[in-house]
């Protein structure tokens, strides 16, 4: 544990209040008639708002003013903030949009986006954008906007907007309720982002600059929103959100097949308790219309993880989320309303009966998470009702940084204890997360245990890491330690009972070129030991990964690994004779990963590997494929093939995983998608079809097919058709 100790020194030392640097502003005040929203500026009060002007180039470089600028304007009154821009272009030309579908994102889309981080912790905020062909799209920020994963675009809300294209700029307003958001009363300063992607010049830029080495919403970098008075109390907020459902489903697979027909209702509610807390409410919660997970190929021998997209337990997120780190989750939302039949080794849907979730603000400094959740019995496989708890305290210390305490509690309400669920499993969690003024430097700190009915000691996880970020460089190191029996029911432990340390150093140069934009080079290093068996996994690569100026990725690296077993493997992980326990492996191979530009009709990713594996070889060749029928849709393909040869008596096998997909957005009310999946590792063709409806603001009609088929004959195995019926309703 020294080394751990070592980087919580690290975390403590860096831990200061570094002085942000001077921020831009821009003043608001309240409108002086009423605004229609229809994407025309030609009220009073945008003439007579500030204008937040000189966006900073971000992409390709960040040292000169935005050649495609933006003006940008906010007023208010009792109901609304409103959102008005002017994007103009270096010329007459044609805008880019993959489809006429809500919550778009990426670098081939025309976009403006503006956040609101209304606590000015700099650390949360809710996210607007549209795109010129009125598109919307609204997420919520966490964590302080450092990386990729911390913009989720699943949360919905209502608020209004239109856009207007016109020769040389195109133009949004946009129109957002107070209730749709929280914010403390009585303030009078909020932090502001604000950023466009045009797809003309393939430039980004922002309003308050940015360092291209962040994320164009990177919160350390916001600029301010002064307010003309002190914000007064959102008024009273109450959504009930009921649906009904119908469906019908086939089981091919039974002796004999059987086939059911049911009928559904149940509801949400979200109850705002002040202007920043939300209390959410389901009652038979329903999740038919979440699209099944995309397949992937496994060759790994741990469980592979797929995020949460289901409504009730998105906003506030990370507030319960977020605890440990990637591979190592304290919580994991998916747990619930999910159970394993311990006979056949498979997952089962468990029904949850009801649920209720408090999230939100308690002031500037605390944030405060309570989720309960009641899943029914399954006398089938011997299930008991279950119920779920979990409670999370969060503390902002210094400027960005914070602390975090979480419970989770998983009860067995019968108390009887059979042979496939303990009575009780708990875990209680501190993490401190590390965020500079700067945003150089990021880190985690955490010490989590575990406890149920056998009371085992070794039951906990904890890690330190450290990582800082610069023009130039990027350094990060992780220590990580995991009890043998730590157990975290529901949570995501991919496994237990080691000891890691991991490593990366990059170097960033942006070459004069009329070709490259950026060029990475940088050396990992990844090492997993256990006190009985030493090593036992190891990754070091050499690798060059960066960004192009036409907006396309690539990377590329030489990879030594190193495994041992300590339990049977087939590395093909379809049937054949598996590698033995106590043996070991060293192999190395190549790869190759190139994202090509997203702005023409036809885009693709490309990926591939060749090398050793294990005590054989694999080549691998993966990516996709797409053509934009702008702006109606995307007809995609997804593929990935390995060819694995070891020597007898483990065998080889051809694994192919191939999709195509057809997203068709007839209006931006009325969307059809269609994908099929065809899996030979797990001899499965699937096939799912959604239609979805919006006929008013988050109130949609959803029709949803599933059919599942052996490959060899075609033989069905189980097939499903769902109808289900939300409406929003206000009080």
């Amino acid at each position: 544990m020294r080394h751990l100790l070592s980087i919580a020194l690290l975390l403590v030392l860096f831990a200061v209040d570094l002085k942000a640097q001077e921020r831009k502003q821009l003043h608001i005040k309240r409108a002086i008639g009423e605004i229609k929203v229809d994407g025309i500026l030609d009220e009073a009060s945008w003439e007579a708002a500030e204008i937040g002007t000189d966006y900073h180039q971000n992409f390709p470089t960040d040292t000169v003013m935005a050649n495609a600028q933006t003006e940008l304007r906010l007023t208010y009154d009792d109901k609304y903030i409103y959102v008005s821009a002017k994007m103009y272009n270096s010329g007459l030309r044609d805008y880019v949009t993959p489809s006429l579908r809500r919550d778009f994102r990426g670098a081939g889309n025309d976009m403006f986006v503006i956040g609101f981080d209304t606590f000015d912790d700099r650390t949360n905020a809710f996210q607007f954008g549209m795109n010129p062909f009125g598109v919307r799209r609204e997420g919520l920020l966490a964590n302080g906007g450092g990386n990729q994963g911390d913009l989720s675009l699943d949360w919905e809300n209502k608020w209004f907007g239109e856009a207007t294209q016109h020769d040389g700029y195109w133009m949004v307003e946009m129109a957002i309720p107070f209730k749709s958001i929280r914010f403390k009363e009585g303030s009078s300063i909020w932090n502001i982002h604000s950023y466009r992607i045009d797809t003309g010049t393939g430039e980004r830029s922002t309003w308050a600059p940015i360092p291209r080495n962040f994320r164009l919403y990177s919160q350390a970098h916001a600029g301010q929103l002064i307010w003309d008075e002190p914000l007064g109390k959102p008024g009273a907020n109450l959504a009930i959100i009921p649906y009904i459902s119908a469906g019908y489903n086939e089981d091919n697979t039974a002796d004999p097949n059987t086939s059911d027909s049911q009928g559904d209702f149940g509801f949400d509610a979200k109850v705002g308790l002040g202007p920043a807390l939300n209390l959410d409410l389901t009652v038979n919660p329903d999740f038919s219309q979440v699209e099944v997970d995309r397949q992937v190929t496994n060759l790994d021998r741990f469980e592979i993880f797929f995020p949460e997209r289901r409504q009730f337990f998105l906003e506030n997120a990370d507030l319960f989320a977020q605890f440990g780190i990637d591979q190592m989750r304290p919580f994991f939302s998916r747990r619930i309303g999910v159970s394993r039949d311990e006979n056949t080794g498979s997952n089962v849907q468990n029904k949850i009966n009801l649920g209720a979730r408090l999230s939100g603000k308690l002031n500037n400094n605390w944030r405060i998470g309570l989720l309960n959740m009641q899943a029914d019995a399954i006398n089938d496989i011997n299930l008991p009702q279950i119920n779920y708890t979990v409670a999370a305290l969060q503390r902002k210390v210094f400027n960005r940084s914070n602390v975090g305490l979480i419970f989770i509690n998983k009860q067995d309400l019968s108390n009887e204890s059979g042979t496939t669920f303990n009575q009780f499993n708990r875990v209680l969690g501190l993490d401190y997360n590390l965020a500079s003024a700067d945003n150089k430097w990021n880190g985690k700190f955490f010490f989590h245990k575990s406890f149920d009915k056998a009371d085992f000691d070794d039951s906990y996880s904890a890690a330190a890491r450290v990582l800082y970020s610069t023009i130039q460089w990027r350094f990060s190191v992780l220590a990580q330690s995991v009890g043998e029996n730590y157990n975290p029911e529901v949570g995501f432990a991919r496994r237990t009972n080691y000891d890691r340390v991991r490593t990366e150093l990059r170097k960033n140069f942006y070459p004069k070129s009329n070709f490259f934009q950026s060029i990475s080079p940088g050396l990992n290093f990844d090492l997993f030991r256990n006190e009985p068996n030493g090593t036992t996994d190891s990754e070091m690569s050499v690798s060059v990964e960066g960004q192009l100026l036409s907006t396309a990725r690539y990377g590329m690296r030489v990879q030594r690994t190193f495994v041992y077993l300590f339990s049977d493997f087939d590395p093909t992980r379809s049937g054949n004779t598996e590698l033995q326990e106590g043996t070991e492996y060293t192999y190395y191979d190549f790869g190759m990963n190139f994202t090509s530009d997203t702005r023409p009709k036809f885009f693709y990713t490309a990926r591939g590997s060749i090398g050793e594996f294990f005590n054989g070889n694999l080549f691998n060749i993966g990516g996709n494929l797409n053509y934009r029928i702008q702006p109606y849709g995307i007809i995609s393909l997804d593929f990935n093939y390995n060819r694995i040869r070891l020597p007898e008596p483990y065998g080889s096998e051809d694994l192919l995983l191939i999709g195509p997909r057809v997203d068709i957005t007839f209006s931006k009310k009325l969307f059809w998608t269609t994908f099929i999946q065809y899996n030979n590792q797990i001899d499965n063709i699937n096939i799912n079809s959604r239609l979805q409806w919006r006929f008013k603001p988050v109130s949609d009609l959803f029709i949803a097919y599933t059919d599942n088929y052996t490959p060899d004959g075609l033989v069905n195995k189980n097939r499903g058709l769902v109808m289900k019926l939300t409406y929003w309703l206000n009080f």
